[in-house]
């Protein structure tokens, strides 16, 4: 699982919503790899512009092969909702215990 956390810029939450959401840009780019689970999206209920999203592959090895391979379309969608957040942080990457 990787877990990000970002910090939405005013007036672009629906939109980040839709990109990042669990039916959204990424969601829908992250299903041509093997092993990925799914993305899951929570916002923080005392800072309403903050998100996480948790991306769960069903292992590290997956994560990297879908990286390795789709590395320029991953970068172009990055870079295209850059303008969503005003900042962006990978938390880290955890598995289940």
């Amino acid at each position: 699982m990787i877990i990000w956390e970002f910090k939405v810029r005013k007036g672009a939450a629906q939109h980040f919503r839709r990109a990042y959401g669990n039916k959204g840009d990424w969601a829908k780019f992250f299903h041509q790899g093997r092993g990925y689970l799914r993305t899951e999206l929570f916002r923080d209920l005392n800072q309403p512009r903050r998100f996480f999203t948790l991306d769960i592959w069903a292992s590290k090895a997956d994560y990297i092969r879908f990286r390795r391979k789709f590395r320029a379309h991953y970068e172009a969608i990055d870079q295209r909702c850059e303008k969503l957040t005003q900042y962006e942080a990978k938390i880290g990457e955890f598995e289940l215990v």
